[in-house]
C-alpha cells in the first residue's frame, strides 16, 4: 500500500511513517522543509515539498495513494502568536480532506484530540460527547473547528475517514510541553505542580499503533479514542520519583490560585512578553482540569492497548536522564 503522510517530521507523525515503512509499506511525506526531512529520506521515505495551508501544493503527491493519515498540527500553549493556529487546524484539515475526496482515496485517518471535549470536570467522557466551548487554549478551539466543523460534515457526506483522538502523550523525542515539562522536572527546574489536573496518559509507540489499526481496521465515520488511562499531575510525578528517585516540587498548587494567577498574566500579558509557562492560557490549562475519555471503543472494534504507564514513563525518564547525563537509578 501507498501512503501519504502529514506531520511525518513530528513526534507522533514521524512514528507513523517508520512503522508504516517497517511494515512494508510505501510512504510519501509532506514536509515544508526538506532538510528537515533527510532523515526520512535515509529511512526510504518519499519527501514531498509542501504546506497544508497550500492545497496546490499538496496535489501531486496525494495523487495515486491508497490512504492518507492527517496528523499535521499546529500545537502550541502559551505562545503570544496564535494567528497561525486555525490556518493549519482547520483550514489545512479543509485542503486535505478535501483533495482526498477529489481524487477518490479509499481511506484516511484524521488526528484529532481529547482536547475537543475540554475540561471534562472529572468524568469519563465517549466518543459521542460534544462539548461547545468556550475553549481553555487555541489549541482546543482550532482542532474543535477542525474535527467537527470541518470532518464529521465530510465524514457524514461519505467521505471514507476515520477520527482518533489520543490524550496526553509522552514519549522519547517529544520537544513539545510535556516533554519540557518533564526535562525540567529531572533537572530539578520544576517549580510547582497543579493539583486535580489530570490527563489520559498514552506511550507515544501506543498512539502510533492506535493510528495504525485505525486505517486497518476503523470503520469510515467513526471516531476513536485512543488515550491511555487517567493520571493526576501529582499521581504521574509520584510514578517518576519512583523510578528515578528525583523528588518532585514540594509546592503543590490549588486550581482556585492558578486561575487567580491566569487573569492576573491576561492582563499582564497584553502588556509585556510573558514566558510561556507562565502565561494566562499555561495556567489556566493547568488549573485543575482533567481531560478524561475512555478508549472501551477503541478496545474493542480495534483490539487497542496501552501499555502500563509506570512501565512507558521509565523507558522514556531513563534515556531522558541518558541524554543529559544524569546517573540512571541502579
Amino acid at each position: 500500500m501507498r501512503y501519504f503522510v502529514t506531520g511525518a517530521t513530528g513526534f507522533i507523525g514521524g512514528r507513523v511513517a517508520h512503522q508504516l515503512l517497517e511494515a512494508g509499506h510505501e510512504v510519501v511525506a509532506l514536509v515544508r522543509n526538506p532538510r528537515k526531512a533527510q532523515h526520512l529520506v535515509e529511512m526510504g521515505i518519499a519527501i514531498a515539498p509542501g504546506d497544508i495551508t497550500d492545497q496546490e501544493s499538496l496535489r501531486l503527491p496525494m495523487q495515486h495513494v491508497d490512504g492518507v493519515f492527517h496528523i499535521a498540527a499546529w500545537f502550541k500553549v502559551g505562545v503570544r502568536d496564535r494567528r497561525s493556529a486555525e490556518g493549519i487546524n482547520a483550514g489545512g484539515t479543509r485542503n486535505v480532506l478535501e483533495l482526498m475526496r477529489e481524487f477518490g482515496i479509499k481511506k484516511g485517518v484524521y488526528t484529532s484530540t481529547l482536547g475537543v471535549f475540554s475540561d471534562t470536570k472529572g468524568e469519563l467522557m465517549d466518543e459521542t460527547y460534544r462539548y461547545e466551548g468556550p475553549h481553555l487554549s487555541e489549541y482546543d478551539r482550532t482542532k474543535w473547528l477542525a474535527h467537527y466543523e470541518v470532518a464529521e460534515p465530510m465524514m457524514k457526506a461519505g467521505l471514507p475517514l476515520v477520527i482518533v483522538q489520543p490524550g496526553l502523550v509522552y514519549g522519547l523525542g517529544d520537544s513539545g510541553p510535556l516533554g519540557q515539562l518533564l526535562k525540567q522536572y529531572l533537572l530539578g527546574k520544576l517549580p510547582m505542580l497543579p493539583r486535580k489536573t489530570t490527563f489520559c496518559w498514552a506511550h507515544v509507540d501506543d498512539v502510533v499503533r492506535g493510528h495504525i489499526l485505525a486505517m486497518e481496521k476503523g470503520q469510515p465515520g467513526e471516531s476513536y479514542i485512543i488515550a491511555g488511562p487517567p493520571y493526576s499531575l501529582e499521581e504521574a510525578f509520584a510514578i517518576a520519583e519512583r523510578i528515578t528517585g528525583i523528588r518532585p516540587p514540594l509546592l503543590r498548587v490549588r486550581p482556585a490560585m492558578l486561575k487567580f494567577m491566569s487573569k492576573i498574566m491576561r492582563v499582564l500579558g497584553a502588556v509585556v512578553p510573558v514566558p510561556e509557562m507562565y502565561s494566562a492560557e499555561t495556567l489556566r490549562v493547568a488549573a485543575g482540569v482533567t481531560y478524561l475519555a475512555s478508549n472501551a471503543k477503541a478496545k474493542r472494534e480495534l483490539g487497542y492497548a496501552v501499555r502500563p504507564l509506570e512501565e512507558g514513563l521509565r523507558e522514556t525518564l531513563t534515556h531522558m536522564m541518558e541524554e543529559l547525563r544524569m546517573s540512571p537509578p541502579e
